[in-house]
């Protein structure tokens, strides 16, 4: 019996559609990830990008659990002296929500080009609309 091996051309790509609003980000954030690497087909193949599109409404609607709005940190270094930027997780919320939902998601993913690639792939949207309506998303419930 041959191991059965997923290549790129046969590769079938849904999109779906998620609701952040009052989701836990971590909860929420490892099922993205598990649908950008493909892991939920039975085509799953480490090495090949075999996952959907998702795209993400109401992320400033996401909720964080303990005291992470102010305690959670994201660090941003420049590469020059001096250059570290610090910014807690309720500010990021407020200015940049799309980012706290990419954040999490990236730190879910293999740290390599083949989960760059795979990052491209996740759509997110502050607000309740989307510009995908053309893609016709199924709508994931979490």
């Amino acid at each position: 019996m041959k191991t059965y091996d997923a290549k790129k051309e046969n590769i079938v790509r849904n999109w779906y559609l998620v609701d952040a609003d009052g989701q836990v980000l971590g909860r929420l954030a490892s099922e993205i990830a598990r649908r950008l690497r493909g892991k939920h087909k039975p085509v799953f193949t480490p090495y090949v990008d075999t996952g959907d599109f998702v795209i993400v409404i109401n992320a400033e609607k996401i909720s964080l659990t303990g005291k992470k709005l102010t305690d959670k940190i994201y660090y941003n270094y420049s590469g020059y002296p001096g250059g570290l930027r610090e910014t807690n997780a309720g500010k990021l919320l407020k200015d940049h929500p799309e980012k706290v939902i990419q954040y999490a998601v990236k730190g879910m993913l293999p740290k390599n080009s083949l989960g760059r690639k795979m990052l491209k792939k996740l759509k997110v949207y502050a607000g309740g609309d989307h510009r995908h309506e053309a893609q016709c998303p199924q709508t994931l419930t979490l």
